[in-house]
This record gives C-alpha cells, structure tokens and sequence, in this order.
C-alpha cells in the first residue's frame, strides 16, 4: 500500500498562495504571487528532486492541475526528476466542474466526494501519490486525517495576506517530526507524520 504525502511552501505566517509567480493566484487580490523567487537554492531543488523521485501518481486541486498543464508541457524533459514525472505520471485531479482533463494521463475525481476514490488509489500503489500546491484540497485532506506524510517548506518570509495552510476551525493534530534540513537561503524544510489528536496539559 502506498501512502499520501503532501508537500506545500509555506511563509513564516503560514500563506501558501501564488509562491511561484504574480499570475499564479491572484484570487482575493493577492499581490504577492511569487514570493519564493528569492529564496530558491540548491538545496530546495535537491529536496524537491528527492520528492518527485518517490512520486507514482498525482493528487491535485483543479486550479493547480490548469496552472501545471499550462506551463510544464511546453517544458517537457524526460530526464528531469520534476517535468518528466508531472508529464508522464497519472494525475487525479478532485473538481467538481472539470470534465474533459487535455493533460493526461488523468482521472477527474468526484469533487464533492472523492475520499473513496483517493483511499482506493493509493492502495493500489507501492510509492507515494503526491499532492502539491492545491490549498483547497491540501485542507480537505488534512481536516479528515487522509495525509500519510507533509512536508513542509517554510521560507523566510512574512506577507501578512494570502491563503493559509492551516486556517483557523482546523482539526487539532499532533505530528512527529522525521525529517528537518535548512537550505543555503534559510529556507526549513521539515518532514511530518501525523501522530493522532493533539494533547493537552499544564507546563511546569
């Protein structure tokens, strides 16, 4: 059996809209699309390159699947770790309005209910089905303990705007920390498995 793993970048606050570009989210009048620029190094293109090398399928949120069918067929290598997989590897996409995906190989889930479906994927598979960007479904995922494993990028800066991992009403979990690097540019890179309900007491 496989597992799921979500990999998301993050700010210090916690905004994970747009990181790759202005024109990537502007929903909601987000004006700090691109935020990752400065600080992508080499080390983040070695975790990066680790991640996709476990990958077997895709997990994505309709806005992301159109915002990586628009860039990475015109972008195509079969040699690299990140466009060679997107490109080549099956990709379930949860949406409740896309019909007809034209980047294949792919499979539209039920938007409204596809937690059976994605349980029945990820059974079937040895490797890991990979979920990336996709704030909407990241949250649906996490909120019903469907996430075998999250990484976490979380770079050096603060916006104080932007859609957020983690939003307030959230369920309470409590992780266990597996991982952890920091890359050149001061990004931390944390690897987490989700331990059960968080716990509570008194210190001291």
């Amino acid at each position: 059996m496989g597992k799921l793993t979500l990999t998301t970048f993050v700010t210090m606050d916690g905004v994970m809209q747009a990181p790759g570009g202005p024109e990537e989210d502007p929903s909601g009048g987000f004006a700090y699309g691109g935020w990752v620029a400065p600080f992508a190094d080499e080390g983040m293109g070695e975790f990066i390159t680790e991640v996709f090398g476990r990958a077997e399928a895709f997990l994505l949120g309709r806005r992301t699947y159109e915002i990586f069918a628009a860039y990475w067929p015109e972008h195509d290598d079969p040699a690299d770790p990140v466009a060679g997989k997107l490109n080549r590897l099956h990709k379930f996409v949860a949406s409740t309005t896309l019909e007809e995906p034209a980047w294949g190989p792919a499979t539209v889930l039920d938007g409204e209910h596809p937690q059976s479906e994605i349980v029945r994927a990820k059974d079937t598979m040895e490797g890991e089905l990979q979920v990336h960007g996709s704030g909407v479904l990241a949250q649906w995922l996490l909120a019903r303990d469907l996430v075998d494993e999250l990484n976490l990028l979380v770079f050096p800066v603060v916006l104080g705007a932007g859609q957020r991992l983690f939003p307030t009403g959230g369920l309470p979990t409590a992780y266990a920390l597996t991982g952890s690097r920091t890359t050149p540019a001061g990004t931390a890179i944390q690897t987490y498995r989700p331990t059960g309900r968080a716990a509570f007491g008194t210190v001291g």
